[in-house]
């Protein structure tokens, strides 16, 4: 069973956690971590993007000069692909780029992500935190931990905290429902508070 150090908001060693092995320790599996990955920036993506084809393009109904005798290429219209404000080629329309991932695919990715944080000794466990609505209230918890960073979960109803890093560019808040494997992999740190750990391992087990 995984055990990590518990710090309080200054940055003192208070204790210690153990942490349950079904979520904290398994074996990292760089493969489904990735699927995931490309999963959650698929579904971000609005899909919007639309241009004209040659179809869709104002003008162009009348054939430019005739076929032959001209010494010219012969050209059927002025909006055709190679034409200037002509079509575009194969142009992108409006789509859906999402996709779905098992259940047990995308569970198994994000224990594999917190994992790595454990075996990196990124993973950062806070007995409470308890801060006014203050960024310079949470950038000095920052400070004391000594990560820059980070992605900070934390237990449900902590509202004043979630204020409090909202204008930090370098931390991300988060709750044990909201997690996602790109947001754990792509901050250098993984705080979470102790009941945000409980949370997370009755959630994932």
């Amino acid at each position: 069973m995984a055990n990590v150090k518990v710090f309080n908001m200054s940055g003192s060693e208070v204790g210690t956690i153990d942490l349950s092995d079904d979520i904290f320790a398994v074996e990292v599996n760089t493969h489904v971590m990735h699927q995931a990955v490309v999963q959650y920036l698929a579904n971000q993506r609005q899909g919007t993007q639309s241009a004209l084809t040659r179809a869709e393009v104002r003008g162009g109904g009348r054939k430019p000069w005739r076929q032959k005798d001209t010494g010219r290429a012969r050209q059927g219209s002025i909006r055709s692909p190679q034409w200037t404000g002509g079509g575009v080629v194969f142009a992108p329309k409006p789509r859906d780029y999402s996709f779905k991932l098992n259940k047990k695919v995308k569970r198994l990715a994000l224990k594999s992500a917190l994992s790595s944080k454990v075996n990196d000794n990124k993973l950062i466990v806070v007995d409470d935190i308890t801060v006014n609505a203050k960024t310079k209230e949470m950038a000095k918890v920052m400070d004391s931990l000594k990560v820059n960073k980070a992605l900070l979960v934390l237990e449900a109803g902590n509202d004043n905290a979630v204020l409090a890093a909202r204008n930090l560019p370098t931390v991300k808040t988060a709750s044990v429902g909201t997690i996602n494997v790109y947001d754990i992999l792509k901050y250098d740190s993984l705080v979470v508070t102790k009941e945000a750990v409980k949370k997370i391992e009755e959630v994932y087990a």
